[in-house]
């Protein structure tokens, strides 16, 4: 049977209902004839009207129409753009309600996934709720039928570009320029050859990287600096793969952030991954530094350590830190970084770590302590050869509970350590993602 044909059949009238919980991905559920249904717009404990926007064998999908009885805790949504634009999905929340929302999914997956409870549930660290965004990644479309470019996140639940004219949780030397920025592309003769825009900002400039499908014109280039030297923004441009990146103005770039309880400055390009909230950041690791408490004769493991955002504060407080991270370039940067803040007492290694170790020297030495913090597919590889080293306790950094709680379940039921303490960090405010902190303890 056709989508239309099954469309058609949605009720075309809203229907009442009350909202029980909310989703992993900020929606509403509410359960009529036995299926769960999610809907858009809605908190719980409201009563609402919804239309069906998607009926499935499992469950359905709608969007709220009407409020008719609100949750206490529901606020005005700052962002005109709210309701369209897939960047946000908690708006609607209050900010204490949202962390508290997450708190509750990390204990859930925790018990749920890996049958593992925290002895501590951590207080949540939380910073600023708007600009907060340092990093994005931006698509770009010019849109025949409305004539313009548009520039931004995706619309919800829809692979079409929204159209927005600024972000309150983007940086704003670049979220208030969205409008400015779309208007300037769809003045190139290249308009409809830009597909995104990289976002990075450092302490004292934001850079912008631009991939562009075809070589641009002189006349192109020369308006793009004149939209980046009015700006103070550091534009670069890609026309081809990541080596083919290059500055076009100005002549010199150079993108820093400071730690400044460690006296460290740590330098990046804008595609390098860094941490998205700079406020969460400062936080996270003071906290990690706390739980694993690094001793001055300790030896301490950083496993998918980047450019070095913990390994250098780290050596700050042990006697020796080994990082290994997968993406040689940024292990270059952290060697880098290691030499400008001068600290000799830290070695890198660029090992892929889901591939097998056995032969890894590093891996065949003892550690007092580990600290990993591996990508949304967690570090199951990795569990194995982590009782190995004999750390008495071990930090683990989640961008995922799902994958945190599977590996913690592994950690306590197999290798003989204690969940000691676990909780969220508000990286993403207003969003879905639940970054979290977990100690283990042997």
């Amino acid at each position: 049977m056709s989508r239309r044909s099954r469309k058609a059949r949605l009720p075309s009238e809203p229907v009442r209902t009350d909202i029980e919980a909310l989703s992993h991905d900020g929606r509403g559920i509410a359960h009529l004839d036995g299926k769960t249904t999610f809907i858009d717009g809605a908190l719980p404990g409201e009563t609402v009207n919804f239309l069906y926007t998607g009926r499935s064998r499992k469950y359905d999908e709608g969007r709220v129409t009407e409020i008719l009885s609100p949750s206490p805790e529901r606020v005005p949504a700052r962002c005109e753009h709210f309701s369209v634009c897939g960047g946000c999905c908690l708006q609607h929340l209050a900010g204490e309600p949202q962390i508290a929302a997450k708190q509750q999914s990390l204990v859930d997956n925790l018990q749920r996934i890996g049958a593992v409870a925290p002895e501590e549930l951590l207080a949540p660290l939380t910073g600023p709720l708007w600009g907060y965004r340092n990093k994005a990644r931006l698509g770009v479309k010019f849109v025949r039928k409305k004539g313009r470019v548009l520039v931004g996140f995706r619309e919800k639940r829809t692979g079409y570009l929204a159209d927005i004219r600024r972000c309150e949780v983007l940086h704003p030397s670049v979220g208030e320029r969205i409008e400015a920025l779309a208007q300037r592309i769809q003045g190139l003769q290249a308009r409809d050859r830009i597909a995104q825009i990289e976002v990075a900002v450092g302490e004292s400039a934001t850079a912008l990287v631009l991939r562009n499908l075809d070589p641009l014109v002189e006349a192109d280039r020369t308006a793009l600096v004149e939209f980046a030297r009015a700006s103070n923004l550091h534009l670069y441009l890609q026309p081809a793969g990541p080596d083919s990146i290059h500055l076009l103005w100005p002549e010199s770039s150079q993108l820093t952030y400071r730690l400044p309880r460690h006296d460290l400055e740590l330098a990046f390009l804008p595609t390098d991954f860094t941490q998205v909230n700079p406020y969460i950041n400062q936080s996270m690791i003071e906290q990690a530094l706390t739980l694993l408490e690094p001793g001055a004769d300790h030896r301490v493991l950083d496993l998918f350590c980047g450019l070095g955002n913990f390994t250098l504060p780290l050596a700050r407080r042990a006697a020796r830190v080994v990082g290994v991270e997968g993406d040689a370039a940024l292990v270059q940067r952290a060697r880098d970084n290691a030499a400008h803040n001068g600290l000799a007492n830290v070695e890198f290694h660029a090992v892929d770590l889901n591939a097998a170790l056995a032969d890894q020297r590093w891996l065949q030495a003892a550690y007092d302590r580990i600290l990993l913090d591996p990508p949304r597919s967690g570090a199951a590889n990795m569990m194995p050869h982590l009782a190995k080293t004999g750390a008495g306790r071990i930090v683990y950094v989640s961008c995922h509970p799902a994958s945190l709680a599977r590996d913690a379940g592994v950690l306590v039921r197999e290798h003989g350590y204690r969940l000691v303490a676990a909780g969220v960090m508000d990286m993403f405010p207003h969003t879905a993602h639940v970054e979290s902190m977990a100690l283990f303890v042997r």
